[in-house]
């Protein structure tokens, strides 16, 4: 692998299991909720732009202390930044693909939360695979990590939001 993508492996891996992670949960919460598709839609997309700015933004302002202390290595405070914020939107989308296709084609008929929860298993594997390649460890270990971290909090979100439900007594 190139030295290229060991150095700025960490913001990949963090940004992008995070904005898949992150988006996903809203995803379960939702629908855990029984609350309509379309607020998947709104907040999906605006946490996606919204938190992937903010963490690429504290991954740069983080970076800058560091090499201001001494700790930064050599890597380029902008494209820690870049890489955090492109690979939290782009693999952050993921589970929400199947919401934006049914909002445009509404005639299409397949269940949007199961293959969202496909996409989000394939992003995470894939995650994992891109660790597990460039660290030299074994891939299927990484992708397995990557599956449970992710299954977990997609779990506390899905339920959160249907204890929220019967709680505030939105039916």
């Amino acid at each position: 692998m190139q030295e290229t993508s060991k150095k700025y492996l960490a913001e990949f891996v963090y940004g992008a299991t995070d904005g898949t992670i992150t988006t996903f949960a809203i995803i379960s919460g939702v629908m855990g909720a029984s609350l309509a598709p379309v607020i998947i839609l709104i907040l999906g997309v605006s946490n996606v732009l919204a938190d992937g700015f903010s963490m690429a933004s504290s991954n740069y302002l983080s970076s800058k202390s560091d090499k201001a202390m001494g700790n930064g290595g050599d890597k380029s405070s902008i494209k820690t930044a870049v890489v955090t914020f492109g690979s939290f939107v782009l693999v952050g989308l993921v589970p929400l693909m199947p919401f934006i296709v049914k909002s445009v084609w509404q005639d299409l008929k397949f269940n949007e939360f199961i293959l969202s929860i496909i996409f989000t298993m394939a992003a995470f594997v894939i995650i994992g695979v891109i660790r597990g390649t460039v660290t030299g460890n074994s891939r299927t270990k990484s992708s397995v990590e990557t599956v449970i971290i992710g299954g977990i909090a997609a779990s506390i979100a899905y339920f959160v939001g249907h204890l929220l439900k019967v709680w505030t007594g939105l039916s």
